[in-house]
């Protein structure tokens, strides 16, 4: 049900509706399972985190973000934490002067009442032109906002896509750069360069990268540091503390609870 709100015949797609906003609330550990949209969709997380996994990569929505999604990517939706959905869509023809691929993006103050005030529209309208200029105030407000680095690249060479998607998996796994590159039937020289050749990082950069960005869920169930750390492939909380503060410029302590 959750993939079809959006369907033929939905009220929502009537004509009239180039954009519309539409509340879903979810619990820890629902899926929305691998779809795509006719229209173009951005996410936003008004309170817990998103995982959203798409052939381009994965992208890790915390709250006061949202992840926008061309029209008819194919993606999978996980919820990391108890979320409150606000999906923005927005028609085809309306898509080509916002954003190409796939991206993070801060959400205003602005952009967040917005979107809030559109989700509270009737789903025929009462006043178009007042809801027309709220909906193209939202539009003006995702084309120009800038793109955050909480997206971890997928490669598609078959053999690291499948190493990448275990390690997004299990990322306390201990095992070295020669230790993968072996189960892969490569040296370490070949693995580092095709690594870095499929995804734009080197491999520790990705892992690093990786993981604490798969800490943020974790940090908003209010999971202990230690816990998070450990789980998260860190010998010590201090170590993980250390690599947050240089990644966000904050301690994980402080992340969730302030925009950026």
């Amino acid at each position: 049900m959750d993939n079809d709100i959006f369907s033929a015949g939905s009220p929502w797609q009537g004509p009239g509706r180039p954009v519309a906003v539409l509340a879903i609330n979810r619990p820890s550990g629902h899926t929305f399972t691998s779809h795509s949209h006719r229209r173009g969709q951005l996410m936003h997380a008004i309170s817990g985190v998103l995982v959203v996994h798409a052939a381009e990569g994965s992208w890790v929505v915390p709250t006061d973000r949202a992840v926008w999604l061309p029209p008819l990517v194919e993606h999978e939706v996980s919820v990391a934490s108890e979320v409150e959905i606000r999906a923005v869509y927005v028609e085809p023809d309306v898509c080509p002067a916002l954003p190409q691929q796939c991206r993070v993006i801060p959400v205003s103050a602005l952009l967040r009442e917005l979107i809030i005030r559109g989700a509270d529209m009737p789903q025929h309208a009462v006043n178009p032109a007042h809801e027309q200029r709220v909906m193209e105030l939202i539009l003006d407000e995702i084309g120009t906002a800038p793109s955050l680095s909480l997206h971890v690249p997928m490669p598609r060479h078959a053999g690291l896509s499948r190493l990448c998607q275990r390690l997004l998996e299990q990322p306390a796994i201990g095992l070295s750069i020669g230790d993968h590159a072996g189960q892969l039937g490569m040296n370490e020289r070949t693995f580092a360069r095709l690594f870095k050749r499929e995804t734009g990082m080197t491999f520790g950069v990705w892992l690093r990268h990786a993981r604490l960005l798969l800490s943020l869920p974790a940090l908003a169930r209010g999971d202990s540091i230690l816990n998070v750390a450990l789980d998260h492939g860190y010998d010590s909380p201090s170590a993980f503390t250390a690599a947050f503060r240089k990644t966000f410029g904050l301690p994980p302590s402080a992340y969730l609870a302030k925009p950026h």
